[in-house]
């Protein structure tokens, strides 16, 4: 039985035509289903879908169920989430995602897990067709942890390349060549060539967005703050997603953080 809720009702109607079921709320679908996979936009939606009005909570009992929460979330909220679910006697694994929507697309995902083994091995099958590889990483929180981590090395990464080739555009360089030189330098990376691409050519449909960027950086830095750990580059990086979806920017591809650095 595959049965699923989206807060977009249209986003459902593929999955109806190929035999799933189609829940008003997400206490339905955890009724129905063994196992329920969560991915909604932020922590605070994916607490909604557990706390809220018809939420995970409001099932009777939650024995025999497993929840996997793959939304970008901070270590408190996974904290809070698996709290709730097993103090109702359901299993909980926080599976956080790295990768695009090109890579969700080919099944080449990689997915960060952590939380209750027996329910990371019952989700094999799933996570196969979702990714080129999973982790488990231990106990709750350290999926979230891992993904802030690789999400600020990836932000950064991109301010970078998004600096370097404005300033190349300045100086009167050429950018595709400025490309292929880097592609042949130990900084390369098929990421970063290709949103080095998509920059210079001012391709900007949506793979990943800006703004779920910017929410993974915002909670690296929550995380820096709860560690005392300093992340200057981490905040200045912020600041320039920030002020990339003030300029509009939002909903385009991460790859818009160009034209915020050109200007």
């Amino acid at each position: 039985m595959c049965a699923l809720c989206s807060l977009v009702h249209d986003a459902c109607k593929d999955f109806e035509k190929v035999g799933a079921t189609i829940a008003v709320t997400p206490c339905d679908v955890v009724e129905e289903a063994d196992i329920t996979f969560s991915c909604v936009a932020d922590p605070q939606a994916a607490k909604e879908m557990v706390f809220g009005n018809c939420g995970v909570l409001h099932c009777p009992t939650l024995e025999g169920k497993g929840y996997v929460e793959m939304t970008s979330i901070d270590s408190d909220t996974s904290h809070d989430i698996v709290e709730a679910i097993s103090g109702k006697g359901g299993r909980y694994l926080e599976a956080q995602i790295q990768g695009s929507k090109t890579q969700a697309e080919e099944g080449t995902l990689i997915i960060l897990a952590a939380g209750d083994r027996s329910l990371f091995d019952d989700c094999q099958s799933c996570f196969k067709a979702m990714s080129k590889n999973s982790f488990y990483l231990g106990d709750i929180g350290n999926a979230s942890k891992m993904n802030s981590v690789l999400q600020v090395v990836g932000g950064v990464s991109l301010a970078a390349l998004a600096e370097g080739l404005a300033l190349a555009d300045r100086a009167g360089l050429n950018q595709a060549d400025l490309l292929d030189v880097l592609a042949l330098t130990p900084l390369a990376s098929p990421h970063l060539i290709l949103k080095g691409r998509a920059m210079i050519e001012s391709s900007y449909s949506t793979h990943q967005p800006l703004s779920h960027m910017q929410k993974d950086l915002k909670l690296a830095l929550g995380l820096g703050d709860a560690l005392e750990q300093s992340l200057p580059l981490t905040a200045t990086t912020n600041e320039i997603f920030k002020h990339a979806k003030r300029l509009g920017y939002a909903n385009h591809d991460v790859a818009a953080v160009y034209i915020r650095a050109r200007f």
